[in-house]
């Protein structure tokens, strides 16, 4: 299946919502994402329209979602920028695809353009992307290798569980 991988539009505000939300009503939802179903439903319209404007302006935290030839979305990677860190990276959050479209290469193109937009930042200049991956998401974390990523040693709390840990993984620009 082909995918159009694009920035969501500020007008498309309800649908972002609704992607998140469906993401966060899947089954694997508890290892993948740190926000509950529950806190996602309740923020106000205003930061949905803010997350979706921002991705239109082509700034942080920009959303790209693959829109299938019917016009429905598939998935999402939400992109930050993080300067505060060792070195100036962006940080792969959000990351989702709907069971229907798994296996079509749908995550692959959606890191491609998360990725590409990572490179190409000029302030400030990229030097690695990052993301964070539970313990027990062994499926995400071999795609993610397979992508290039590689484990830091760094581990941190599950915010939702703080006996279980996520790792962090990165990919160095080349």
């Amino acid at each position: 299946m082909a995918y159009v991988i694009r920035p969501v539009k500020a007008e498309e505000w309800r649908r972002l919502r609704e992607l998140r939300l469906a993401a966060l009503a899947d089954p694997v939802a508890r290892v993948a994402f740190n926000e509950t179903l529950e806190e996602a439903a309740g923020r106000p319209d205003e930061l949905w329209q803010r997350r979706a404007a921002c991705s239109e302006e082509g700034v942080a935290p920009l959303t790209f979602i693959g829109e299938a030839a019917d016009g429905r979305w598939g998935g999402m990677v939400v992109v930050l920028v993080e300067t505060g860190e060792e070195v100036p990276q962006t940080h792969l959050v959000g990351v989702y695809v709907r069971p229907e479209h798994r296996g079509a290469g749908l995550a692959r193109e959606l890191f491609r353009a998360a990725l590409g937009w990572s490179w190409e930042l000029t302030e400030p200049v990229v030097e690695r992307a990052r993301l964070w991956v539970h313990e027990e998401n062994g499926r995400a974390a071999a795609f993610y290798r397979a992508l290039g990523f590689v484990e830091t040693g760094r581990t941190g709390a599950d915010p939702k569980d703080p006996a279980a840990l996520e790792r962090e993984m990165v990919l160095t620009r080349e």
